[in-house]
C-alpha cells in the first residue's frame, strides 16, 4: 500500500490537498471520486523522489502516438461507429503498444456502464485538459467537435515545443563540444607538455606558468570534485523537484535579465491555449481555469491560476483576477478584457497564445544568433590561450638556440 498526496475539490468548491493510501495512482484516484471529490492532481507521497520511481503506466501519456490515436478515434466517430466499437478497434490496432493496455481498460468501464471521460479519469495517465474537454464534449453532445479543438490544440503545442527543441540542438552541441575539447587539453595535452618542459629543464614564460598553475591543479582533484559534485547534485535536484523548492525557483525566474521573461510569456501562452481550448469545448469558466492550473507545468502559474480561479468564483472579471496575481503580461490582460467585453473570449485567447509563442520564437532566435557565435569566439579564444602558452617556451628556446650560434 502507498500513499499518495491528492489534491482534490469537494462539492462546495474548495481545493485542499490530502493523503490517500492506494495501491495504484488508478486506485486513489477511483477511492477520491466516489467520496464526491473532484481529483486534480495525484502523486506518491515521497515528493520528487517518489516520482522518480512510479511505474512508467502511471505517468502522463502524450506525444505523438497519442495524436494519432485521437484522429483516428475522431474519424472512427465521425463515420458513425459507436464510442464502444472504436475503443474495441483501437484497443487492439493502437500504435503505440502502450496505448493498447490502457484503452483496453477504458474499454472495459466503458462497457461496465461509465462515461467515457470517467473510464480516462480512471487511468490516471491521460492529460487532464483532454479528459475534462471530453467531459465537455459528452454533455454538450458535440464530441467529435471537441475533440477535433483537442487535436489542434495538441497539434501547435507539440509544434511549438518541437521548435524550441530545434533551436536549442546547435547550442547545446557547442557547449557539450566545448566541454570535451577543455577536459581532453586539461587531463591530457597539459600535463604531456608540463613534463617535457620538466625534463629539458626550459624556463617557462609567465604566461605558460600561469596556464599550468590553473590547469595542473583542476586535473589532479577532477577525479574528486565530478563524484563530490555529483553526489551533492542528487539533494539539490531533489529539493528543486518538491513543492517548496520548485515554487522558490520558480519566483526567481521571472527576474532573470532577458530569459526570465521568454520563460514567463512561454508559460502563459501554454496557459491561455489550455483555457482556450477547454472554453471552446464547453467547460465552465472556473471549471477551466481549475484544469488549466492542474496541467500547466510552472507551480508558480498554477497556483497565479487557482487564485484566479477563486476571483471568478467570487464574482471578479478574468483580466481583473488574472492582473491580480501580477504574473501576466499588459498586453494580455487587455486583449482578455476585449475578450470578455466582446463575447469572444476563447478566440481572444487562441490571439494571446499565438502572440506570445511567435514572440517567444522570435525571441529565441534572437538570442542564439548572438550566443553561438559567442560561443564559437569564447572557445577559440580559450584553445588559442592554451596552444599559445603551450608552445610558447618552445618558440624561446628555438630563438635562445639560433642567437646561442
Amino acid at each position: 500500500m502507498v500513499e499518495f498526496v491528492c489534491k482534490v475539490a469537494d462539492s462546495a468548491g474548495r481545493i485542499f490537498s490530502q493523503v490517500e493510501a492506494a495501491q495504484t495512482v488508478v486506485e486513489a484516484r477511483h477511492k477520491l471520486a466516489e467520496r464526491g471529490f473532484y481529483v486534480y492532481s495525484v502523486r506518491p507521497r515521497g515528493g520528487a523522489l517518489g516520482q522518480l520511481f512510479t511505474p512508467r503506466r502511471q505517468r502522463g501519456v502524450g506525444g505523438s502516438d497519442f495524436l494519432i490515436f485521437n484522429q483516428q478515434f475522431n474519424t472512427l466517430i465521425k463515420a458513425g461507429l459507436p464510442i464502444l466499437k472504436a475503443l474495441d478497434l483501437l484497443a487492439e490496432r493502437a500504435a503505440s503498444p502502450r496505448l493498447r493496455p490502457l484503452l483496453a481498460d477504458v474499454r472495459e468501464s466503458v462497457r461496465e456502464g461509465a462515461l467515457l471521460s470517467e473510464a480516462l479519469e480512471q487511468q490516471g495517465v491521460f492529460p487532464k485538459v483532454y479528459t475534462t474537454s471530453v467531459l465537455a464534449g459528452e454533455k454538450s453532445g458535440n464530441l467529435t467537435g471537441v475533440l477535433d479543438s483537442y487535436i489542434a490544440f495538441q497539434r501547435v503545442t507539440s509544434g511549438f515545443r518541437n521548435r524550441l527543441k530545434v533551436v536549442l540542438i546547435y547550442p547545446t552541441i557547442l557547449v557539450i563540444a566545448v566541454t570535451l575539447i577543455l577536459s581532453y587539453l586539461v587531463t591530457y595535452v597539459i600535463p604531456e607538455f608540463s613534463k617535457l618542459y620538466t625534463d629539458l629543464n626550459v624556463p617557462l614564460p609567465t604566461l605558460s606558468k600561469v596556464m599550468l598553475a590553473v590547469a595542473l591543479p583542476v586535473r589532479a582533484y577532477i577525479l574528486i570534485v565530478l563524484p563530490v559534485l555529483a553526489i551533492a547534485a542528487v539533494p539539490v535536484f531533489l529539493w528543486a523537484r518538491s513543492e517548496r523548492g520548485g515554487l522558490l525557483l520558480e519566483r526567481m525566474k521571472p527576474h532573470l535579465p532577458v530569459l526570465g521573461d521568454i520563460w514567463l510569456k512561454a508559460q502563459v501562452a501554454q496557459m491561455v491555449r489550455t483555457l482556450s481550448t477547454l472554453l471552446a469545448g464547453g467547460t465552465p469558466l472556473v471549471g477551466a481555469l481549475a484544469t488549466s492550473a492542474a496541467s500547466v507545468n510552472s507551480r508558480l502559474l498554477s497556483r497565479a491560476i487557482s487564485q484566479a480561479a477563486e476571483g471568478v468564483r467570487q464574482g471578479q472579471p478574468l483580466h481583473a483576477s488574472l492582473a491580480a496575481t501580477r504574473l501576466v503580461p499588459g498586453l494580455a490582460l487587455e486583449m482578455i478584457e476585449v475578450g470578455e467585453a466582446s463575447g469572444s473570449l476563447p478566440a481572444m485567447l487562441t490571439s494571446v497564445a499565438e502572440f506570445y509563442e511567435e514572440e517567444v520564437n522570435l525571441r529565441l532566435s534572437r538570442l542564439l544568433a548572438f550566443i553561438e557565435p559567442g560561443i564559437l569566439v569564447l572557445m577559440a579564444l580559450v584553445v588559442a590561450f592554451i596552444l599559445i602558452s603551450l608552445y610558447l617556451p618552445i618558440f624561446s628556446l628555438s630563438v635562445g638556440a639560433t642567437v646561442g650560434r
